[in-house]
């Protein structure tokens, strides 16, 4: 079976090289047409050689799903020329827009006006043209407000494998994203 596993797992590294966004292990299994089990033995076997000095890219686990990405150690020298269509064209209003969306999900776009004091709708309109946020339902208050959350575009944007992975805020950090006269 070791002479087989080196075949599945070269069929996995080919699938995961084609693909754009990160796959979850059934997703890998129902496009590779093997057993969740060897999906699992060759992500560990991808791992093990990418894990070697001389290779400058590794999996990465984003989102729920895993995908190939350059090595966090070579992405300065890289994201010069491979970063700028990502991170491109956010502006500071729309980068504090989309952290407040980030830390308070789901929310309003109400209080996302609350917080921020000014008008949210030509960011909230850009945030979901770009895919970053998305409508997460509807508050349980009068008039039924839509609520927005992040989308796993906004987890592979920022190379998170959860929301969790967000850098935890400090308590002056944590004000900011209060709702004014709201505990």
């Amino acid at each position: 079976m070791e002479f087989r596993l080196e075949k599945e797992t070269a069929l996995i590294e080919a699938i995961l090289f084609l693909e754009a966004d990160p796959l979850d292990i059934n997703a890998l299994a129902r496009i590779s047409g093997l057993s969740k089990d060897i999906v699992e033995a060759a992500l560990e076997a991808l791992e093990q050689k990418y894990a070697r000095e001389d290779s400058g890219i590794e999996l990465s686990r984003i989102g729920g799903g895993i995908m190939i990405s350059p090595k966090k150690e070579y992405w300065d020298a890289l994201k010069e020329r491979y970063g700028k269509k990502n991170e491109s064209k956010l502006s500071r209003a729309a980068l504090e827009t989309l952290s407040i969306i980030a830390y308070s999900q789901p929310i309003t776009r109400g209080e996302i006006e609350a917080i921020r004091g000014v008008s949210a709708d030509n960011m909230i309109r850009l945030l979901v043209e770009r895919n970053l946020i998305r409508e997460t339902g509807k508050k349980d208050i009068p008039g039924k407000p839509v609520q927005f959350g992040t989308t796993k575009e906004f987890l592979k944007f920022f190379r998170l494998e959860s929301i969790s992975d967000l850098p935890k805020l400090n308590e002056n950090e944590l004000d900011r994203f209060e709702l004014n006269g709201e505990e």
